[in-house]
């Protein structure tokens, strides 16, 4: 793709592209097209980690200092563990998908090259007895449906080992359109703030002391991630880790029980389920923040985990933070999140890389 794009349509593009978790091509095409003109370097590793480099004002001398920003580029999805002899295929999910959010969802079914749709289907309600009908559908319950008459059909379309994941629309809606729902903005929208950071760099008029690495990563939704081994080649003296985090914010939740709120800003951590973050530096993300007037939110609720459980403990150590877009209906074909959020992430991304002191 030569086209470049920016802000919600760059978003849109990223939510909109085939990518689950192992099978990350098509996602990191699209963003080598995206960031290539901006970057003084742009390497791909053994894994499918994508990592572009932009010179700061240090580089090459004994002074050299490395910041690395980091987004993963999986979404949650599905895998074809088997085509049924009646043509309908058996799936076992990639990454935290619950199975209410699955029955009669479109799919997309395939890889990198081929694909064709499908929808995931389950015993309909009149068939459904007694319990059956409160139940929560049962992963070996549902199959995907791609319309073929039988096992041989099917197998002309699909093998074992193929991927899947929902085939679902890119739409902003509410108050100013400022609300948007897709698939895959975990972590697109990480994905796609990354890339703007790297065009605010290159546009300043001014270089920071430091290399700034944009890592974009593979396999984080199933826990193998490619964060870990781009920590390890980079070994950057700080990492930011862009995610979405589950928040609750229209739940009926009291509000002191909430994670965060759209449209507040992003969420910063202190502590989740996979890291205890540095004093020093959620005090610094905060800092800065306010500093530029910039809107951002501390996480108020410890859950979920991120790549930053895989980077802080890289090497001998790096210094790690987590800012998280608040999302609701989070690894659903439904995820929503609001415009302002991605904005301000964006801002606070280029701040804190002017005001780092390594």
């Amino acid at each position: 793709m030569s086209n470049k794009l920016s802000g919600i349509e760059l978003l849109r593009e990223l939510s909109l592209t085939f990518g689950p978790t192992g099978c990350e091509d098509n996602v990191s095409d699209l963003v080598r097209a995206q960031i290539s003109d901006i970057a003084d370097e742009v390497r791909r590793d053994k894994m499918g980690n994508l990592t572009a480099v932009i010179y700061g004002a240090d580089h090459g001398t004994d002074r050299e200092r490395r910041v690395m920003f980091s987004a993963h580029m999986d979404e949650v999805g599905f895998m074809i563990k088997n085509v049924n002899s009646d043509g309908t295929l058996s799936f076992m999910n990639l990454g935290g998908i619950v199975g209410s959010a699955l029955p009669a969802r479109r799919v997309t079914v395939g890889d990198e090259n081929c694909r064709v749709p499908g929808v995931i289907g389950t015993k309909p309600i009149h068939l459904l007895k007694g319990d059956e009908r409160e139940a929560m559908p049962k992963l070996s319950e549902l199959y995907i449906d791609i319309g073929a008459k039988d096992k041989d059909e099917a197998e002309g379309y699909v093998k074992r080992g193929a991927f899947a994941t929902f085939d679902s629309e890119f739409v902003r809606f509410g108050s100013g359109g400022k609300y948007i729902k897709g698939k895959a903005l975990d972590d697109r929208f990480g994905c796609a703030a990354l890339i703007e950071l790297g065009r605010a760099l290159r546009e300043a008029q001014y270089l920071p002391g430091h290399d700034t690495y944009l890592a974009f990563t593979v396999r984080e939704e199933v826990g193998k991630s490619g964060a870990e081994t781009t920590a390890y080649a980079v070994d950057p003296h700080m990492a930011f880790v862009l995610e979405a985090t589950a928040v609750a914010d229209n739940s009926g939740a009291l509000r002191e029980k909430q994670v965060a709120r759209l449209g507040e800003g992003p969420a910063i951590s202190f502590m989740d389920r996979s890291t205890i973050y540095l004093r020093e530096v959620y005090d610094f993300v905060l800092k800065t923040a306010a500093a530029h007037g910039i809107k951002a939110q501390p996480k108020r609720f410890v859950s979920g985990g991120n790549d930053a459980g895989h980077i802080h403990k890289t090497r001998a150590g790096i210094k790690t933070a987590a800012i998280s877009a608040p999302a609701r209906y989070i690894h659903t074909a439904s995820c929503v999140i609001h415009e302002d959020d991605f904005y301000e992430t964006v801002r606070l991304l280029t701040a804190l890389s002017e005001d780092i002191k390594l």
